[in-house]
């Protein structure tokens, strides 16, 4: 798998694009309505994130770009 760069937009869509470090930015994400989000590597995938959908989105477009979801939180 690769390590991947993710950036989240900022609107309430949860939308994120993963793209593999050594890929080129796409220019979209660089837009205002983007922000950088961290970097994911093997064990940390957000909610959302399909490694086999992302390995095939990488081979065609050069990213992967997926709905992201918040975790549920825990109440005692």
């Amino acid at each position: 798998m690769y390590a991947y760069n993710l950036f989240r937009s900022t609107q309430q869509d949860g939308l994120v694009c993963a793209v593999p470090e050594e890929r080129s930015v796409p220019a979209f994400v660089t837009g205002p309505h983007w922000q950088f989000g961290g970097r994911l590597d093997k064990d940390d995938a957000p909610l959302g994130f399909d490694k086999q959908a992302a390995m095939t989105g990488v081979r065609f477009n050069g990213f992967y770009l997926f709905a992201s979801f918040p975790k549920e939180e825990t109440h005692q």
